[in-house]
């Protein structure tokens, strides 16, 4: 049990924004719920907080095993207040190679919908709760060298959009939380060229938390990113494919 605290289960947390996100639910106050396929990096995440943490090992792609572990660590940290989904991945296959394409979509939509699922139900059948994901700020626009990314990430914000109607056509005070981070430092921005206005993952992190203490329904992290992203969104094709 996790002790009246109120409790967030963050999948994805073995490393980066998921690690820091944490480290930071965790100092607010919140009874963590660490979820990856690390089962050492989770130990270790777990040894560093001050809070009650909880582990569960899952591999998301195993749909539904993931699901049944979600929903098994939901009872032993007695029940969910806060969900983030944040586990996911991108990587760059401009020849269109099959493997790394599959990897990404088996991950970030295959495995985000049945994990937002779970979440999804459990917060209905409390009566409340707060969902996120993490999307990004790539979900506006293609990329050439690495298509399935950013078509991915366009499927997770239009699939939290669908769950946040479902939760206000059934009036309930679900808060559906779509997080669209810019360039954060971490293991999957590592070593990439031209990156500007590099976030700091604790930094990050705070913002998401701040995001989802509010119940915001779209937040860019950092929030400067949404100027970036208005102009994304009226680029002209003519001149975004040139860039």
């Amino acid at each position: 049990m996790s002790e009246n605290k109120p409790q967030a289960i963050i999948i994805g947390a073995s490393q980066g924004i998921g690690a820091e996100l944490a480290r930071e639910f965790s100092a607010r106050g919140y009874a963590v719920g660490l979820a990856a396929r690390s089962g050492d990096r989770l130990e270790a995440l777990r040894a560093e907080l001050p809070g009650p943490a909880f582990v569960k090992v899952m591999d998301i792609t195993r749909t539904d095993e993931a699901m049944a572990a979600f929903e098994s660590l939901i009872e032993d940290m007695g029940g969910m207040h806060t969900a983030v989904i944040n586990a996911g991945t991108g990587l760059p296959n401009r020849d269109l190679a099959w493997a790394p394409e599959k990897a990404t979509i088996d991950l970030n939509v295959t495995g985000f919908a049945a994990m937002a699922g779970v979440a999804f139900r459990h917060f209905v059948g409390q009566g409340r709760g707060r969902l996120a994901g993490l999307s990004s700020v790539a979900a506006l626009r293609g990329i050439p060298g690495n298509p399935a990314y950013p078509a991915t990430k366009a499927f997770v914000s239009n699939y939290l959009e669908c769950l946040r109607l479902n939760a206000r056509q059934r009036k309930l005070p679900i808060s559906v939380t779509d997080l669209r981070p810019g360039f954060v430092d971490t293991p999957l921005t590592k070593g990439q060229k031209g990156m500007f206005w590099l976030t700091p993952a604790p930094v990050a992190a705070r913002h998401i938390a701040d995001a989802i203490e509010r119940g915001k329904s779209i937040a860019y992290i950092p929030p400067k990113w949404r100027l970036v992203a208005t102009v994304l969104r009226h680029l002209p094709d003519s001149i975004y494919s040139k860039m």
